[in-house]
């Protein structure tokens, strides 16, 4: 099925290196509308309220990703936003407001992999959504051996209570779902 421009989703790709940032259009330009952005300025220049998914690289020279990313949280956008970096990732990850946190080198299947996963989250709700940051969180630090310290305790804390919360929404939904009445259903 061939989707329009209207009704593909948009990834913003931004990193330093020019190449690389070419490299991500190129891997996901058959699936979505791509915009590039070879630093944090352009990154701010490209985004707007169209932009879904915004993959961001960590280390830049004129702005770091953590800027870029608080910049766009303070501007009040929604997109998904994973961190795709060489930086390996430690406890300073736990309370920056991303989705997802790759280590580079990626592939192009990572990287439609991990595009689709950020739109899929992009419907659920605002605590399933927190849930699955932390637990991206949780995961990379894990990845990184970084798991002797209070933030990974905290973290790990932080996960359980969403996750009893996302827990206690799901019983709720699923006891009211049990008596809805399925259109077109025989009583």
């Amino acid at each position: 099925m061939v989707m329009d421009d209207a009704t593909r989703a948009t990834v913003l790709a931004v990193d330093d290196e020019p190449d690389l940032a070419e490299l991500y259009r190129v891997y996901l330009d058959s699936a979505y509308d791509v915009r590039i952005a070879t630093g944090g300025e352009a990154a701010l220049a490209e985004m707007d309220d169209d932009v879904d998914v915004v993959l961001l690289d960590r280390r830049m020279p004129d702005m770091s990703g953590h800027e870029v990313l608080a910049a766009m949280r303070e501007a009040g956008y929604d997109a998904r936003i994973a961190m795709l970096t060489a930086v390996e990732p430690d406890v300073d990850i736990v309370d920056m407001p991303f989705d997802d946190y790759k280590t580079k080198p990626v592939t192009r299947e990572d990287l439609l992999t991990l595009v689709e996963v950020l739109l899929h989250r992009a419907t659920f709700d605002e605590r399933s959504q927190e849930f699955f940051a932390l637990a991206s969180k949780k995961a990379a630090l894990e990845a990184a051996g970084t798991t002797d310290t209070e933030e990974y305790e905290e973290l790990i804390e932080r996960v359980e209570r969403v996750r009893a919360r996302v827990d206690e929404t799901l019983d709720r939904l699923s006891a009211r779902d049990a008596f809805v009445e399925v259109p077109g259903s025989v009583p």
